[in-house]
């Protein structure tokens, strides 16, 4: 799951002076730091820095609202057919969910 908005880190980019962004794959970024003939990866602490700033991308946001929203319906459906499984697999899907929102190590 893609955790950036490409224009945050192009922003970011803009704004401390590194050049030529490359997006080699998804939360993988490069630039060249101001005054350096080669590029170097974005540093991961700016990257989790720009994550608590901005929040959520929309990717992240859309996933969300999946998650509530078949949760929601899993717990009307469950009181009108008096069972547990559509919890059950709301549990399932906001496991997996949650999951991808985890951000993993930069």
């Amino acid at each position: 799951m893609k955790h950036f908005c490409d224009d945050w880190i192009r922003e970011w980019c803009d704004d401390n002076g590194w050049t030529d962004l490359v997006i080699e794959r998804y939360n993988n970024y490069w630039a060249f730091p101001p005054g350096a003939v080669m590029p170097e990866p974005i540093p991961s602490d700016v990257l989790r820095l720009i994550k608590v700033n901005k929040g959520f991308c929309s990717e992240e946001k859309s996933w969300v609202l999946w998650a509530v929203m078949v949760s929601t319906i899993a717990v009307m459906l469950s009181y009108v057919f008096k069972t547990p499984m559509p919890i059950v697999f709301a549990f399932a899907f906001d496991a997996i969910t949650a999951a991808k929102l985890e951000v993993e190590e930069i």
